[in-house]
C-alpha cells in the first residue's frame, strides 16, 4: 500500500471507511511530513499540532460508531493563512495582524470541517494576499519563486504535507503558485463559493480557490463548500451541480485553443508544450479548434489592476494612514498608488470590464472548455517577486471558472501546467473536461524536496 501522505482525499476516505488505518494516523502521518520538511520550504505559519489530533480523535470515534460520514471524513486539509478558524491565528502573514485569533470560521472552513476535514494549520501567504515574496521555497528549485499569493498551500500539497489546501486569487494567485509547484489549482465562478470570513483585498475580484493532487479532489472540495451564504451577500443562487458523479460524465471535449495573447507572452519552450499538448489531446479523440480573443481583452489588464489596486487601497486605508511602515515594500507602493486613483478611472475601467466579461463569457460558450499556458513561463529565478499572472487576471476579472492541470517538466526541471477556462457556473463540464485530460496526459510530478 501507498503511504498515506501519498493518498488522494478520494482515497483516503475510502480507506478510512474499509478500515485500512485510523483518522490518528493519517493526521499523525502529516505531522510527521510537515515536522520533516517545512524547517527548509517554510510553508507553514502556524501548525494545530494538539488541535488536529484532538479532532482527528473525534473522527475515529465517529467511525467506529457508525456515524454517517462526510465527504472529506478524516482528510488533512491547509487553510491560507487570511481565512478564520475559531481559535487558530489569522495573521495574513502580517505584523498588523499578530495577535489576531478569530471567534468564529470562515464559512468555507467551517463546511470543510462540517463534511470531516481537519485542519491542520494555517499556511504562508504573502503579506495580506498581495505582491511582497513570501519566505516560502520552491520544493523544485529553492533559487526559483514558488508564486503567490497562496505560496504555503500550493509548496504544501505538492509536498504532501497536506492533501488539499484553500487559496484566494484576486489576479492569479491560486492557478500560478498550484502550475509552478505542480499540482491542480482551481478557482470557480465568481459567487460560487462564499468569502465570508476571509480577509478581503478586492471586493469585486477575490475568489476562494484550492489546490488538491487531482482533478477528483478539486470537485470534492467544490462539493462541499459550494452554495450560496447569507452572510456573502456575492455569492449566487445559481443551480449546485453533482460535480462528482458528473466527472466521468462525458467523452473527450472540445476545445478551444486561445493562441494570439497567450502564445505571443508565453516563452519559446512554453509555446511548443502547449502546441504538443493540443496536438495530444486530438490525437485522443478531443476537438480542438482555435478561438480569438475578442478586442475588449486590449484594456482588461490595466482595468483589472486599476480596480484591483483602487479596491485593496479602500480596504487598507485607515490602519495604512496609521502605520504605512508595517506594510511590505511592493504592498506599500500598491497602497499609495490605489488611494491617488479617481473615482472616474476607477468606474470606467469597471465599466470596460462588464464589456469584456460579457464578451469571455460568449468566447467560452462556443466550445466545452478554452484551453491556454497556465504561466508564461516555468517558474523564473527570481525571488523579489511572485511570478507573471497575467495568464490567470482575464478569467479572475470575468469571472469564469477555471483549473490548471500539470502537464510535464521543462529542461530547467521545473513543472508545467495547461489552464482550462469554463463557461460561467460551468463547473460540472469544465471538472469533466479537465478530468479527461488528466487522465490522457498521466502525468505524476512529484518534487525532489519530497522524495
Amino acid at each position: 500500500m501507498a503511504d498515506i501522505v501519498d493518498l488522494t482525499a478520494a482515497q483516503i476516505t475510502r480507506s478510512l471507511s474499509d478500515g485500512e488505518f485510523t483518522t490518528v494516523e493519517v493526521v499523525e502521518s502529516f505531522l510527521a511530513r510537515i515536522d520533516s520538511l517545512d524547517p527548509q520550504l517554510q510553508a507553514w505559519v502556524h501548525v494545530d499540532r494538539e488541535g488536529a489530533l484532538a479532532v482527528a480523535e473525534g473522527r475515529r470515534r465517529e467511525l467506529e460508531n457508525g456515524s454517517t460520514l462526510g465527504l472529506l471524513h478524516g482528510v488533512p486539509i491547509g487553510i491560507k493563512d487570511i481565512f478564520h478558524s475559531q481559535g487558530m491565528p489569522t495573521t495574513a502573514c502580517s505584523a498588523a495582524y499578530e495577535t489576531l485569533v478569530p471567534s468564529y470560521d470562515a464559512t468555507s472552513v467551517a463546511l470543510l470541517k462540517k463534511a470531516g476535514a481537519i485542519m491542520l494549520g494555517k499556511t504562508v501567504t504573502t503579506e495580506f494576499a498581495w505582491t511582497d515574496p513570501s519566505p516560502t521555497k520552491n520544493p523544485w528549485n529553492p533559487d526559483h519563486t514558488p508564486g503567490g499569493s497562496s505560496s504555503g498551500s500550493a509548496v504544501s500539497v505538492a509536498t504532501n504535507m497536506c492533501v488539499a489546501a484553500l487559496g484566494t486569487q484576486t489576479v492569479g494567485s491560486v492557478l500560478r503558485p498550484a502550475s509552478y509547484n505542480g499540482v491542480v489549482g482551481f478557482k470557480p465562478t465568481f459567487g460560487r463559493v462564499s468569502r465570508y470570513g476571509v480577509l478581503p483585498f478586492s471586493w469585486s475580484l477575490d475568489t476562494i480557490g484550492w489546490m488538491t493532487q487531482s482533478v477528483e479532489d478539486a470537485a470534492l472540495l467544490l462539493q462541499v463548500m459550494v452554495g450560496a451564504d447569507a452572510e456573502d451577500p456575492g455569492t449566487s443562487r445559481s443551480h449546485v451541480g453533482d460535480y462528482l458523479s458528473e466527472l466521468e460524465a462525458s467523452g473527450p471535449p472540445r476545445i478551444g485553443l486561445i493562441r494570439g495573447f497567450f502564445m505571443d507572452a508565453a516563452d519559446s519552450e512554453t509555446r511548443e508544450h502547449v502546441e504538443g499538448v493540443a496536438k495530444n489531446f486530438a490525437r485522443q479523440g478531443a476537438t480542438v479548434e482555435e478561438l480569438t480573443l475578442p478586442e475588449s481583452f486590449g484594456s482588461a489588464l490595466e482595468d483589472q489592476r486599476v480596480i484591483a489596486t483602487a479596491e485593496g487601497a479602500a480596504v487598507h486605508q485607515e490602519a495604512f494612514d496609521e502605520g504605512a511602515d508595517r506594510y511590505g515594500p511592493l504592498l506599500r507602493e500598491t497602497l499609495r498608488e490605489g488611494l491617488s486613483i479617481d473615482a472616474v478611472t476607477y468606474a470606467r475601467a469597471q465599466e470596460r470590464r462588464v464589456r469584456f466579461s460579457v464578451d469571455l463569457r460568449s468566447l467560452s460558450e462556443q466550445v466545452d472548455v478554452l484551453l491556454t499556458p497556465t504561466t508564461p513561463s516555468p517558474a523564473l529565478p527570481d525571488l523579489t517577486n511572485t511570478g507573471n499572472s497575467m495568464f490567470q487576471g482575464p478569467w479572475t476579472s470575468c469571472g469564469l471558472p477555471t483549473i490548471t492541470v500539470p502537464s510535464g517538466v521543462a529542461i530547467s526541471g521545473l513543472p508545467l501546467g495547461v489552464q482550462l477556462v469554463g463557461s460561467s457556473f460551468g463547473e460540472e463540464k469544465l471538472l469533466s473536461a479537465a478530468r479527461w485530460c488528466e487522465r490522457v496526459l498521466d502525468i505524476g510530478l512529484s518534487p525532489p524536496s519530497a522524495k
